[in-house]
């Protein structure tokens, strides 16, 4: 089976914050609006995430993340929440963006891709 994208409009994103929480300039919407121009960029902190909660189940099998240079992580983690070991699905996936290259702990993404099965 082809991979697909795995967020659609029914998919609920969370992030840990938004820079000067102006969520209409910086907000996570746009780590999926595929435009080159907007980014979610969070606010200063040690530690950023983003979660996805997907509407029904689903197998993720690659994630791509586009960074800005110099607002990137030196580790992500990656959680999921209801696996079945056998296939790896999943209902919901947080990334944890740790040892941010920004002095600040800031994290820029420009896109956030998960591609896999719906099932």
């Amino acid at each position: 089976m082809p991979l697909e994208p795995l967020v659609c409009a029914h998919t609920t994103a969370r992030v840990s914050s938004v820079l000067n929480r102006d969520a209409k300039q910086f907000g996570k919407q746009h780590m999926f609006d595929a435009s080159e121009e907007t980014c979610w960029n969070s606010d200063q902190g040690t530690c950023q995430w983003v979660t996805l909660d997907f509407p029904r189940p689903v197998k993720v099998s690659q994630l791509h993340v586009q960074f800005q240079g110099g607002f990137s992580s030196r580790l992500c983690t990656l959680e999921g929440e209801r696996f079945q070991v056998e296939e790896t699905v999943l209902d919901k996936l947080k990334i944890t963006f740790e040892n941010s290259t920004d002095f600040f702990g800031r994290i820029v993404v420009y896109h956030l891709g998960v591609l896999g099965e719906r099932l």
